[in-house]
């Protein structure tokens, strides 16, 4: 739990240090959708399949301030700092640069309490190279939604 909350301290500084590109509102609905998604994939590989677990293979309290307070976070910072308006090589170099840190940061979460919180169960750190591509475009998609929604509601 110690790793946990470490984390959280640490995110959640960069998030309010950086310089933000993202309205208030977007970020609100980035957080919302990421807790959303975040907890939807969790249904299924945590609690029913048994892919990986937070703390213990039960559903657990504790693993509500993962869902509220790590992963939005880290999406809010990643869509901070994404290099919107550069040529795609960059966007990508960007991708890629950020799955190597979540990568890392999975890896250091699965040390063993209380500095980790995070287990494997069938899940491996490949399927996460494999689709944390996927989610972060999944993300990006989602982002777009919003700002045309934004940009529709104030020419209307």
């Amino acid at each position: 739990m110690v790793g946990l909350f470490i984390s959280i301290v640490i995110f959640n500084l960069i998030a309010l240090k950086i310089k933000k590109q993202l309205t208030r509102s977007q970020m609100l609905q980035i957080w919302l959708f990421s807790s959303f998604l975040q907890i939807l994939f969790d249904v299924f590989v945590d609690v029913k399949y048994q892919g990986y677990w937070y703390f213990s293979k039960d559903i657990d309290w504790q693993a509500l301030f993962v869902y509220l307070f790590i992963v939005p976070t880290v999406n809010i910072i990643f869509l901070n700092k994404f290099p919107f308006q550069t040529k795609r090589v960059k966007q990508v170099f960007y991708i890629f640069t950020f799955n190597v840190f979540i990568l890392i940061y999975e890896l250091v979460v699965l040390l063993p309490e209380p500095w980790g919180y995070f287990h494997y169960g069938w899940w491996n750190i490949g399927y996460s190279a494999i689709l944390n591509p996927f989610l972060v475009l999944i993300l990006l998609g989602f982002f777009k939604i919003v700002c045309r929604l934004e940009e529709q509601s104030i020419t209307s």
